[in-house]
């Protein structure tokens, strides 16, 4: 058998909020919020009228280390 596939230790997601880009970082890692240090790079931004234009927000997610 091969090596196993660790998890990534950091990564970078995004999402129409910085809640629902951690929420999916937090998935993603199988892991619980107090177990993560979270940077928000971007907040999430409606377009025009709520429509066309909308930023998506972009957190970076760390495991700590323990």
């Amino acid at each position: 058998m091969g090596p196993k596939k660790r998890a990534p230790r950091v990564i970078e997601v995004e999402g129409k909020t910085s809640q629902d880009a951690i929420q999916a970082a937090l998935t993603k890692l199988g892991v619980s919020r107090n177990m993560v240090n979270v940077k928000i790079l971007a907040e999430g931004e409606q377009g025009l009228y709520g429509m066309s234009g909308m930023k998506l927000a972009k957190v970076r997610v760390s495991l700590k280390d323990i």
